[in-house]
């Protein structure tokens, strides 16, 4: 049997631990379009072109949400625990949305914000919403296409202007409320 140095063994334990969680996280696309279905009463998916998903203003617009910046929609107001989230520079990936769905507030509690979520929505299982989720994600196979880029730049320059400021509406849904 052939020994391993130290740096072997962590190199090829981190590549299996990452080829597992990414396997662990993939959903069915097409079962969560239908699933979808529960989320459209407060969030749409429209690109600047088009309305893919026509659907309630009271979450953000979840076009290119895998790969954007959290609590970085542009014009959607949300609440401070998100907002404080979104200040520790985490972007919205497929585990971590999934995760966010599944029990939102304590989410927020365990990634830097504090405080109850209004999104009282939780899906036990969000992997094929958020399969489906990426598929209108703004980056290619080899990253942030150019549109994204520029979209994540304005919104890293409107989050930097709303930082001190009152928000009266989190970023997550309930009936007077919406999700990230």
């Amino acid at each position: 049997m052939t020994k391993l140095s130290g740096t072997k063994l962590f190199a090829l334990t981190a590549a299996a631990l990452m080829a597992t969680s990414t396997a662990a996280f993939a959903g069915d696309a097409e079962a969560g379009a239908k699933e979808f279905n529960k989320c459209k009463s407060c969030h749409m998916i429209a690109s600047a072109d088009e309305t893919i998903v026509k659907g309630g203003k009271t979450g953000p617009n979840l076009y290119g949400v895998v790969g954007r910046p959290v609590a970085s929609f542009d014009g959607f107001k949300y609440g401070d625990g998100i907002l404080a989230v979104g200040a520790t520079g985490m972007v919205w990936d497929e585990a971590s949305l999934i995760e966010y769905v599944a029990d939102p507030t304590a989410y927020i509690d365990t990634h830097g914000g504090s405080g109850r979520s209004k999104m009282t929505f939780k899906l036990k299982d969000g992997s094929n919403v958020v399969a489906y989720l990426a598929t209108f994600s703004t980056m290619s196979d080899e990253g942030a296409s150019d549109e994204g880029a520029e979209a994540t730049e304005t919104m890293d320059d409107d989050m930097d202007e709303t930082k001190g400021q009152e928000h009266n509406q989190e970023g997550e849904h309930n009936q007077a409320g919406g999700s990230n």
